[in-house]
């Protein structure tokens, strides 16, 4: 089975990168600039970009699932364009999906993180299928790394866990 691939936005790229990484299954990560309107995006000129990562993760260890259920736990996804401190539609919630299996896995996840009564409100991300991808610059990607005492706003969240199914996916 080959790898797949996985853009997500939850605010400040770094935070997300940092902890996404260090899941099982997940073979890289890049932080950048997606979603939006500029081409050749950067930091000093995103435009309607979000700060996103691109996951690029093994399915026999981890499903897409099990990377949105974590993704819902380490950001606010009832908060619009906003993470913590950071606001501004840079640090919007968004999924970008690959394909209509990811479209579908995204709008059930979704579904179920309302359902639960978990997250202290309505789920505000986009779903929108995957465009391009420009990645951030050097300085911007495994910040947390070189850096361990950097800024984020990303936990994991105990409470927001969603309880498991039944079956597997």
């Amino acid at each position: 089975m080959s790898n797949e691939r996985a853009v997500l936005a939850g605010g400040c790229f770094w935070g997300m990168q940092d902890l996404i990484r260090k899941r099982t299954g997940v073979v890289s990560t890049r932080v950048g600039y997606t979603g939006g309107d500029v081409p050749n995006a950067t930091y000093r000129n995103h435009g309607t970009h979000a700060e996103g990562i691109e996951i690029i993760f093994d399915p026999a260890k981890t499903s897409y699932r099990e990377l949105l259920e974590f993704f819902f736990q380490i950001h606010d996804p009832t908060t619009a364009n906003r993470q913590g401190n950071d606001m501004g539609m840079s640090y919007r919630s968004a999924i970008y999906f690959v394909d209509e299996q990811q479209k579908e896995t995204a709008l059930d996840t979704i579904a179920d993180v309302e359902a639960s009564g978990l997250w202290p409100g309505k789920v505000v991300t986009e779903i929108e299928p995957v465009s391009d991808f420009w990645e951030a610059e050097p300085e911007h990607q495994d910040y947390l790394e070189r850096q361990p005492n950097g800024y984020t706003c990303h936990f994991a969240r105990p409470d927001w866990v969603l309880p498991k199914r039944a079956a597997a996916e």
